[in-house]
C-alpha cells in the first residue's frame, strides 16, 4: 500500500541482479505500482517504456506514479523510480493502459522454427547455452538456447545478429487457467544481447551492454509458462547498439514485442 497517494515503495533483493537489478524487474516494479494506482478492472497494459538514468541497487525503492491521463477508453501514466533517500530518478517509465474493443484479429509474422522448449532443455549443449557464468537472476528461470548455434559452447563461431532463447520461471506466474501474468515478461524481454554477441564471434572481446531504455508492447495474453525470446541486434555503431525482441508463447503466438537501446562498454580486467 503506498505511504500516501502515488508514492509506493518495495523491497527488491539482490536475486533479480546482473551486476545490478534488472532493468526489466525494475519495469515490471513500476508496472506494479501503476496498475495499484489505477485501482481499475477492465483495464489492460498495451505498452511501456522506460528511461534508465542511474543505476540502482537491490533494497528499498520508492515509486511515486502520476495518472497523466484516465478516459473511458484509456489511461496513461508515469512512474520515477529510485533507491530510498537517493537524490533523483533511477529510471522513468510511461504506459498505456486500454479497455478492449472489438476489432480485426491480424497476425503478420510467424514464429520462428525452433526446438520445443522441453527438447532444447534437455540438449545438454543447449539447456543454459551463452550464459557461462551463472549470475544470481539465471537462478529465477530455466532456459535453453533455441535459435542458431548455442553461444559459448566450444567451437562456436559467429554468425547472424539473431538470437532466441525459451524462458520459464522457476516459481510460476501463470494464474488458474494457465495465463501468464504480462508483468512477468520485461524481465526476460530485457534479454537481448545474445543476438549481438552471436554476430561479434568468439574471438571479439567480451562487452558489457547495459540498457539505455527499453520498450516493450503487451499484445497478447500468453498461454503457458514458457516464453520464446527471439532477438535482433539491428545496428551497432559508435559504442550503442539497437536491438528488438519477439515473444512467442507455445501456442505459436506473438504475446509481445520489444526494443531498447543499450551502451556497449569494455569489461574491466581484473
Amino acid at each position: 500500500m503506498p505511504k500516501v497517494p502515488g508514492l509506493y515503495r518495495c523491497r527488491l533483493p539482490d536475486h533479480w541482479n546482473y551486476i545490478s537489478p534488472c532493468g526489466g524487474v525494475l519495469m515490471t516494479v513500476a508496472l506494479r505500482a501503476m496498475k495499484r494506482e489505477l485501482g481499475e478492472d477492465g483495464l489492460v497494459l498495451l505498452s511501456a517504456t522506460t528511461i534508465f538514468c542511474q543505476a540502482l541497487q537491490p533494497g528499498d525503492l520508492d515509486v511515486e506514479v502520476l495518472v497523466l491521463r484516465r478516459g473511458d477508453s484509456a489511461a496513461q501514466v508515469r512512474a520515477s523510480v529510485r533507491n530510498a533517500a537517493q537524490p533523483g530518478p533511477g529510471l522513468e517509465v510511461t504506459a498505456t493502459f486500454v479497455r478492449e474493443r472489438e476489432g480485426p484479429d491480424v497476425h503478420g509474422i510467424r514464429m520462428p522454427d525452433v526446438p520445443p522448449p522441453l527438447e532444447a532443455l534437455e540438449a545438454a549443449n543447449r539447456r543454459n547455452a551463452g550464459s557461462p557464468t551463472t549470475l544470481n537472476i539465471h537462478h529465477n528461470w530455466d532456459f535453453a538456447n533455441a535459435v542458431g548455434e548455442p553461444l559459448g559452447q566450444p567451437g562456436w563461431s559467429a554468425g547472424p545478429a539473431h538470437s532466441g532463447f525459451w524462458y520459464r520461471y522457476r516459481v510460476s506466474q501463470c494464474d488458474s487457467n494457465g495465463i501468464l501474468d504480462p508483468l512477468a515478461l520485461p524481465p526476460i524481454a530485457d534479454t537481448m544481447p545474445p543476438a549481438l554477441t552471436r554476430r561479434l564471434g568468439p574471438t571479439h572481446e567480451r562487452l558489457l551492454m547495459p540498457s539505455l531504455d527499453l520498450t516493450v508492447y503487451f499484445i497478447a495474453p500468453a498461454e503457458g509458462e514458457w516464453i520464446l525470446v527471439e532477438s535482433f541486434a539491428e545496428r551497432a555503431r559508435a559504442g550503442s547498439c539497437v536491438a528488438s525482441a519477439n515473444l512467442w508463447d507455445c501456442r505459436g503466438q506473438l504475446v509481445a514485442r520489444a526494443a531498447q537501446t543499450m551502451t556497449l562498454r569494455k569489461r574491466r580486467r581484473a
